[in-house]
């Protein structure tokens, strides 16, 4: 599956894009939708190139590209990307390769200074929702999280029964999918403590973040078509970093019988870039399940899915706090782990959505569910990192703990692909702030 695209060597005539620790590579191509800040206001696609965004509304009226690659400019230049994703790789892949030689340092001197002139600062870009999410699905697919979550509520039997046969999911709340920078407020609900005979009404007192990935759905599917894993594959366009947020005291409380409700449903937080699994093809990997452990069903098993379905992609989160903020810090980090240690893959956890007859729009949002890794500090959770809140997280830079999240607590997540022999493939940030809870009284 690699190609040109993916050489190592190849170089861009924007000179950022080849800085130490530049998330947006040449190899990389990152999609994301934005609004300029010279006075015109019409969101319009981007993409990401060293510290520049490439203006795809400008680009399609520019006659740079060729005939094969300027429709899907045009549809990518819309202002959401839900369009696009319908198309398909049939049309995203001949659009990457287009852009790759549009900004290569390849590109002769007229390309180039046309093509300038179809840029603007990243500074001087405002992101907007990347798509119109239609439809949000949330996995829990991280064998080391469902554990370290379970040894919590269950520490008898803290695997369900079902982890190793499917990846669980819950259908959570489209409209409350935020931008990365967008600060919520503490949710108020319900919640009941320990030996206590009924519950309370009040914020949360269990704030939480959980690290994920989110992936997109391509073209869409009709209601009753089942995907294979193989097809599953192809339906996905890319994907950006995810914080679903956790209020743990009222999600405890209320997902008995059912799922995630209030717990859930108050806020979604996403990074503005979409990497395209294309670009991601270079660090793909063989699923992370031991070979003693029950095998998938047929219907859930590929066996190239097993060879390179996971994927490598480092990821860390950090805590800013409002002291930190006084004090000029940047925050601390807590956790870090990679992606490749997901039980399942992303073309499963799709497959499993359609496989009852679910039908797919094209933009749907998929979270990964919580990412965790082996090691303890590479928990994707404070109630992992703080045992149920009976451990301390320390942040070092300001000498505070943390059980749980408090107000004015900023959280960033960041990821990035990184591995001898290939260019780094970065997803930016995606960050958000507790704002304190509105005063309900006792309602």
């Amino acid at each position: 599956m690699l190609d040109f695209t993916h050489d190592p060597s190849a170089r861009s005539w924007v000179d950022a894009a080849q800085s130490a620790g530049c998330d947006f590579t040449l190899q990389n191509l990152p999609i994301g939708i934005f609004v300029r800040q010279d006075g015109d206001s019409h969101p319009r696609g981007g993409v990401a190139i060293g510290d520049q965004v490439l203006d795809l509304a400008h680009l399609a009226a520019s006659g740079l590209l060729a005939e094969s690659a300027s429709a899907a400019c045009s549809v990518a230049a819309d202002a959401t990307l839900n369009a696009f994703m319908a198309m398909g790789p049939a049309s995203w892949q001949p659009f990457r390769h287009a852009l790759f030689k549009l900004l290569s340092s390849e590109a002769d001197a007229a390309t180039q200074e046309k093509a300038r002139a179809c840029m603007l600062p990243l500074g001087e870009a405002t992101m907007k929702m990347p798509v119109e999410v239609r439809n949000y699905t949330d996995f829990y697919t991280s064998r080391h999280h469902a554990t370290n979550v379970g040894r919590v509520i269950r520490p008898e039997n803290p695997l369900t029964p079902n982890f190793e046969w499917l990846p669980i999911a819950y259908h959570g709340r489209a409209s409350s999918v935020v931008l990365s920078g967008t600060g919520f407020r503490r949710p108020n609900g319900q919640s009941r403590a320990a030996g206590h005979p009924s519950p309370a009404f009040g914020p949360c007192r269990r704030l939480d973040f959980e690290l994920e990935m989110g992936f997109f759905v391509g073209p869409e599917t009709m209601l009753g078509e089942p995907l294979s894993v193989a097809q599953a594959r192809e339906r996905i366009f890319g994907m950006c970093l995810l914080n679903d947020w956790s209020a743990r005291d009222h999600q405890f409380w209320e997902m008995d019988p059912l799922g995630p409700f209030l717990g859930k449903n108050f806020c979604t937080s996403i990074s503005p870039w979409i990497v395209s699994m294309a670009a991601l093809e270079p660090y793909r990997v063989a699923l992370d399940r031991p070979a003693s452990d029950p095998q998938p069903l047929p219907y859930l098993d590929d066996a190239a899915d097993r060879a390179t379905g996971g994927l490598d992609v480092h990821l860390e989160v950090s805590v800013q706090s409002r002291q930190h903020r006084a004090q000029h810090l940047a925050g601390d980090r807590i956790t870090a782990t990679s992606f490749r240690h997901q039980y399942w893959t992303i073309a499963q956890m799709l497959a499993q959505h359609t496989i009852g007859g679910c039908n797919l729009r094209s933009g749907d949002l998929m979270g990964t569910g919580t990412i965790s890794g082996p090691a303890p500090d590479e928990a994707g959770a404070l109630v992992e990192l703080s045992a149920g809140g009976t451990r301390p997280v320390p942040l070092p830079g300001t000498g505070e703990i943390r059980h749980f999240l408090e107000d004015g607590d900023s959280v960033s997540i960041r990821g990035w692909c990184e591995k001898p022999g290939f260019a780094r493939i970065g997803f930016g940030e995606c960050r958000g702030e507790v704002l304190p809870a509105l005063d309900l009284g006792t309602a």
